[in-house]
């Protein structure tokens, strides 16, 4: 195929083409790409297609492309799901351990000593009770009350979604 053959190709099917991709697409930008590499793919084997072929090479290289173009988006679609899942599931928090420092901030000096030196910690109601000078009943009901806030806390609405 001569460049003179190639451009009365591109004058005489390029509506044609953009037709027949805009109906499958629905998009006029994307039908409009589709098309453009069409072509580009054309002019890169203009030498091998004769100038009888070259509409069916057209539209069927714009068909192909159009294909692609389709599952490639269907790809990105189910990956951008998934990361505008994360992103509401995190409400912005880039880690679950961001929360919690959080919700042990918002916790009374007393119930956050308590409960890091329980759940954090590893020490028994007694050690604690001998590090606060607390009596146990206390420790177990300071404990009890932050593990309360924390619950509600972090099963919130507005933190979980």
């Amino acid at each position: 195929m001569t460049v003179k053959e190639y451009n009365k190709c591109v004058d005489d099917h390029a509506d044609g083409v953009y037709r027949f991709i805009l109906k499958n697409i629905k998009d006029v930008e994307i039908a409009r790409d589709i098309v453009q590499d069409a072509f580009a793919k054309m002019w890169e084997k203009v030498k091998d297609i004769s100038g009888e072929k070259a509409k069916s090479y057209l539209f069927t290289a714009a068909y192909h492309t159009m294909i692609d173009n389709v599952r490639k988006s269907k790809r990105m679609t189910n990956t951008d799901d998934i990361s505008q899942f994360d992103q509401g599931h995190e409400s912005g928090y880039s880690d679950l351990k961001e929360i919690l420092d959080e919700a042990v901030g918002q916790l009374p000096d007393i119930q956050r000593s308590v409960l890091l030196l329980r759940d954090y910690e590893g020490y028994s109601y007694k050690e604690i009770g001998e590090i606060t000078n607390l009596n146990e009943p206390q420790v177990k009901v300071y404990i009890y009350r932050a593990r309360t806030f924390m619950k509600n806390y972090l099963v919130s609405m507005d933190k979980v979604v």
